[in-house]
């Protein structure tokens, strides 16, 4: 894959930001509805047993706050609960926020999460198999007709979804990948795919941060986008980005530096890095339309304490 153009087709930018919790129910709603008013297009929040809101009852809350705002979690981890269970609770947020959910789901990686549960974590493979087996049972019961399934994990027999959603066939189906394997399935099978760290290890750390290069990431692109044309779905996938180093600031170079010595790596990493938006308003808005047109990127995520700061830049670029 040539880096300097993607074989992506260049959609219009949108953009989210990643919330977790609120000091409570009215903090909460207001955080929402003042990301809608900054003109981002989706809310999203993780999945995890740390301390975060439980992402169902609060991504209802987002959408029932909001009247355009998109919700979804990034990403529900498919063995923190039933697939039945998942796709009753998914398809009853889209149709109560009209059909404005989007559906993240994963395999599972945070290590901490299953040991405080007293789950079993089960090798990548294991947790990745019962992954794509939730993933067409929530996509099997929001179709029309009874839905049955016989796997090695879960097993269907005649059930008969409901509610069926707004969006049909199902909500939008996000996939975020870091590995070879899920970056397969997420181009077979996914509508929006986020190319991610990779995550063996179980936790952030350097070998994760080692995976965030911008090497790294063509590497990704270039598997994704291989599976992406055998399966006939190049032009189907949109490409999502979760940032994590973000700053807007007139001193990038300063800024660069910090974050570099924060997680001891070269600052030209950070520089060079995708997951990085560092610089001026100008700056950044240069950066991302040149990554789109590198990459592919188009839907991009920014943190919530960095949402305010970086609203300027959602003014200029979003739908463009």
């Amino acid at each position: 894959m040539n880096p300097q153009a993607s074989p992506f087709p260049t959609r219009p930018f949108r953009f989210g930001v990643q919330l977790k919790t609120a000091p409570d129910g009215d903090g909460w709603n207001e955080q929402a509805r003042r990301i809608e008013s900054h003109g981002y297009d989706i809310a999203t929040m993780p999945d995890h047993f740390d301390d975060q809101f439980a992402p169902v009852p609060a991504l209802q809350g987002v959408l029932s706050a909001t009247t355009t705002l998109r919700a979804c979690a990034l990403v529900f981890d498919n063995d923190y609960r039933h697939p039945l269970v998942l796709a009753k609770e998914l398809a009853t947020m889209d149709v109560l926020s009209g059909g404005r959910l989007e559906i993240g789901l994963g395999a599972g990686w945070m290590i901490a999460d299953y040991e405080q549960a007293g789950m079993s974590y089960d090798r990548a493979g294991v947790r990745i198999d019962r992954f794509v087996e939730g993933l067409a049972i929530i996509k099997g019961l929001m179709g029309a007709d009874p839905f049955t399934f016989e796997g090695d994990h879960y097993a269907i027999r005649g059930h008969n979804g409901f509610p069926k959603p707004v969006q049909a066939p199902h909500p939008p189906v996000i996939i975020g990948g870091g590995g070879k394997r899920v970056l397969g399935l997420a181009a077979r099978e996914a509508d929006i795919v986020g190319v991610n760290a990779t995550l063996h290890a179980g936790v952030i750390g350097p070998d994760a941060i080692a995976t965030m290069t911008r090497e790294a990431v063509v590497d990704k692109l270039s598997i994704l986008a291989d599976a992406a044309t055998d399966a006939g779905r190049l032009d189907q996938i949109e490409l999502n980005i979760r940032t994590f180093f973000v700053s807007v600031t007139d001193d990038r170079p300063g800024q660069v530096a910090a974050m570099a010595e924060l997680i001891d790596v070269d600052p030209q990493m950070i520089s060079e890095s995708p997951y990085a938006l560092i610089g001026s308003v100008d700056q950044i808005v240069d950066d991302l339309v040149a990554r789109r047109e590198e990459y592919g990127f188009s839907y991009v995520i920014v943190g919530g304490d960095e949402a305010d700061d970086f609203a300027p830049v959602v003014a200029r670029l979003a739908g463009t």
